[in-house]
């Protein structure tokens, strides 16, 4: 028995199979769309809470690596004396960023500055070290901690802060600098997840730190003559700042709660 287009006289066209298109159609589809284990597990671990894990993580390990080998005994033992000259002060600028970074106070690192190589020396190692220390948190704070906790931004005084930073980032940052009353730490997270820009953030550091970090690196340094002149001028200069401070934040204690 002939088929209906033998029986016309017409070509017969050949016709693919539809289990053979649907194959094809699904095998494309998984290729755009990958749904692997592989892929699953990248967007968890790149998940922004994922990232704020990973921060949290490793700043408490930071400041369990401080508490082992306690930095602050610089103060009294001093430098190795392996370390000398321009190598000693590259070295204490790296790990006086890293022990920023891990919450050690600045203070407490200006006066190791100070009194381990001197005033000029001191100053320019130590605001290499807040340079360093401020960009590092910066970074872990932006790459690690943004995407998770601007959605968290809800309370009026966090909400103004933020403001605060992304409009006016170099002149707040300039401020809380000159006058410390918020930790140098909580400085530059916050600023991380503000959307305060590189430049003005690490330049503001740089030019703000500059009084406080030079008082505190010549107390340091005239430290075994603490009725010297210069000594008393230094610790004149810590506390003005702190003072002026105090007064501004607590002028501006409503503007910062959103009133």
């Amino acid at each position: 028995m002939l088929d209906a287009t033998t029986r016309s006289g017409g070509t017969a066209t050949a016709v693919p199979p539809a289990p053979v298109a649907e194959l094809s159609l699904a095998a494309e589809f998984a290729v755009s769309t990958p749904t692997g284990l592989a892929a699953r597990c990248t967007r968890v671990l790149l998940s922004p809470w994922s990232r704020l894990s990973l921060l949290l993580v490793l700043l408490a390990a930071a400041a369990s690596s401080v508490l082992l080998f306690e930095p602050q005994r610089l103060l009294s033992d001093g430098w190795p004396p392996q370390l000398s000259g321009a190598a000693a002060a590259v070295v204490f600028a790296v790990a006086y960023g890293l022990c920023t970074v891990a919450f050690v106070p600045r203070p407490l690192l200006n006066l190791a500055a100070g009194a381990l190589f001197g005033s000029q020396l001191g100053l320019g190692t130590a605001l290499a070290g807040t340079v360093l220390g401020a960009g590092v948190a910066f970074g872990l704070g932006r790459i690690l901690g943004q995407d998770a906790l601007r959605p968290l931004l809800r309370a009026r005084w966090l909400k103004a802060a933020d403001g605060q930073l992304s409009r006016h980032g170099f002149r707040t940052m300039m401020l809380a600098r000159l006058f410390p009353g918020v930790p140098f730490w909580a400085a530059n997270y916050c600023a991380a997840v503000s959307r305060m820009g590189w430049l003005p953030f690490l330049l503001a550091t740089a030019l703000g730190s500059i009084p406080n970090t030079a008082a505190y690196a010549v107390a340091g340094a005239r430290a075994s003559a603490p009725t010297s002149p210069a000594f008393l001028i230094a610790m004149g200069f810590i506390a003005l700042p702190a003072l002026v401070g105090a007064v501004v934040a607590w002028r501006k204690r409503h503007h910062l709660r959103g009133d």
